[in-house]
C-alpha cells in the first residue's frame, strides 16, 4: 500500500507463444519463468495482491503453486496474438473488486527485475506526484547509428552528417523501454484506457543486466547465463551452461 492506496500487481501471461512455445512455464535456472515475477511481486513491501491473468490452465496451476492469485481465466477474445496487454489489464481491473488505487504490470518475460525495483518504482510514483512510472534502461548502442535500408542496401544516406566521425561517448545517452514494470494510478490508467506516456509519467532507470526480455531461446539462454554469472561468478559450470544453451539453439 502507498499513500493509503492498495496496490495490485497483475502479471499477464497468455498461453500461446509462437517463438518460444510454453515459455511462461519453461524452467529458467530450475524455476518456471513466470515464478520469477511472482516471487519478486510477493517479496515487494508495497504490493497488496498479486494476480496472474491467463487463459491457460497450466499457467494458472503453476502460478497458484508459487503463491499468486488466479481468480479468473482470461476470455479467449483477450488472449489471441493481436490482443493487447492493456486490454488484459483493463479486464482484470473490471473483474476484481474496485478497491485498488495503483496497478503494477509485471511482464513474466522480465525475470531479472527485483522486488527492490518494484518498490523503488512505487516510491517514485508516490513521492513525485506523477500518475505513472515506466521502467527503462540505457540503449546498448546509440540509435543515431541506426537507419532503414533501401532495397539496394546502398549506404549513402545511412548516417546523418552530424554523426559521422563521432565516437559513442560523444553522443547523448539514449534510453529504451525495457518492459520490466509499469506502475499507474488506476484512475489515470482507466481514463487513458491503458499505458500512456506524458509529462505525468516518469522513467524508472534500471541496469541493462536486469532488463532482459525473453522472447526467444537465445534470450532464455542469455538470462540463464546472467543468473549463473551473478550468483556464482564466471566459473567452469557457468561456461558449461553457456555451451549447453548454444547447443540447444543449434539443435
Amino acid at each position: 500500500m502507498i499513500d493509503n492506496k492498495k496496490v495490485l500487481a497483475v502479471i499477464p501471461a497468455r498461453g500461446g507463444s509462437k517463438r518460444l512455445p510454453g515459455k511462461n512455464t519453461k524452467l529458467l535456472n530450475g524455476k518456471p519463468l513466470i515464478a520469477w515475477s511472482i516471487e519478486a511481486a510477493k517479496s515487494s513491501q508495497l504490493i497488496d495482491r498479486v494476480v496472474v491473468s491467463t487463459d491457460d490452465e497450466g499457467i494458472a496451476s503453476v502460478s497458484r503453486a508459487f503463491g499468486a492469485d488466479v481468480p479468473f481465466l482470461r476470455p479467449a477474445g483477450l488472449s489471441g496474438d493481436h490482443a493487447s496487454t492493456d486490454s488484459a489489464i483493463i479486464h482484470a481491473l473490471d473483474t476484481l473488486p474496485m478497491e485498488y488505487g495503483v496497478v503494477v504490470i509485471l511482464q513474466p518475460t522480465s525475470p531479472l527485475r527485483t522486488a527492490d525495483d518494484i518498490d523503488n518504482a512505487l516510491a517514485m510514483l508516490n513521492d513525485t506526484g506523477v500518475n505513472g512510472v515506466v521502467s527503462v534502461c540505457e540503449c546498448e548502442h546509440p540509435p543515431l547509428w541506426s537507419n532503414t535500408l533501401p532495397d539496394d542496401r546502398l549506404m549513402g544516406g545511412f548516417l546523418r552528417p552530424s554523426v559521422l566521425g563521432k565516437r559513442s561517448q560523444d553522443l547523448p545517452q539514449y534510453y529504451r523501454l525495457n518492459g520490466c514494470l509499469y506502475a499507474f494510478d488506476v484512475e489515470a490508467y482507466r481514463q487513458r484506457q491503458g499505458t500512456y506516456y506524458s509529462d505525468d509519467v516518469k522513467a524508472y532507470i534500471m541496469p541493462s543486466e536486469r532488463s532482459v526480455d525473453i522472447d526467444t531461446q537465445v534470450d532464455f539462454c542469455f538470462a540463464e547465463a546472467l543468473i549463473s554469472y551473478f550468483s556464482t561468478g564466471k566459473t567452469k559450470s557457468h561456461l558449461n551452461e553457456q555451451k549447453a544453451c548454444q547447443e540447444s539453439i543449434l539443435d
